[in-house]
């Protein structure tokens, strides 16, 4: 993954962010709740119409999403519940995003090729996850591909502010599925190589 270098520098950075709001008493499970509210903000704006200030605020609500496990990590307070949480809000969070982004290409005029753009892209978002907890459940490490959900976010984020939706549509609807598919074929050449060993 292309962020994942960038990520470790960010996280570690992000320790001193984490204790500055565990002062406020927020905890890591507000923490992921309040990062999918900012998310709903942006699928309200974007569905409004307004595409420009929405990806502006979509780049500020995917680095709160990294807040929750700052403060986890800076209080010491992590948990097998907050994990599962925050993994599975973030799929919600995507979501919705996109939902607002049909209620707004529908206005346009690409409201059919839009929507099954979005809808073949959610899909593919969805099944880069379901890939890697597949494989984390059997016991193996599936990071593999092209675009986790930080990629996702920054390119939709800049191809709105760039007013180009359809743009980021078509890179993520091959994307998606091509990191999907990556992932599948990382595991079963991973499970293979056990088998002959």
């Amino acid at each position: 993954m292309i962020s994942e270098p960038i990520g470790r520098f960010v996280r570690q950075y992000m320790l001193g962010v984490g204790r500055f709001f565990a002062g406020f008493g927020i905890t890591p499970n507000m923490a992921t709740m309040i990062g999918f509210g900012l998310n709903v903000i942006v699928a309200i704006i974007l569905a409004s119409g307004y595409p420009r200030l929405a990806g502006t605020l979509l780049l500020f609500a995917s680095a709160f999403d990294m807040v929750d496990g700052a403060i986890a990590r800076s209080t010491g307070k992590t948990s097998s519940f907050g994990g599962f949480l925050d993994s599975t809000v973030d799929r919600y969070s995507e979501i919705v995003v996109y939902i607002g982004l049909v209620v707004w290409l529908n206005t346009t005029d690409n409201d059919h090729l839009g929507s099954l753009l979005v809808l073949i892209s959610a899909t593919g978002a969805l099944m880069i996850s379901y890939a890697r907890a597949r494989a984390e459940a059997i016991g193996l490490k599936a990071s593999v591909g092209l675009v986790a959900r930080p990629e996702r976010v920054v390119l939709l984020a800049i191809c709105l502010i760039l007013n180009l939706p359809m743009v980021a549509l078509w890179i993520l609807a091959v994307t998606t599925h091509v990191t999907a598919v990556w992932r599948m074929v990382h595991v079963w050449q991973v499970t293979r190589n056990e088998s002959q060993s």
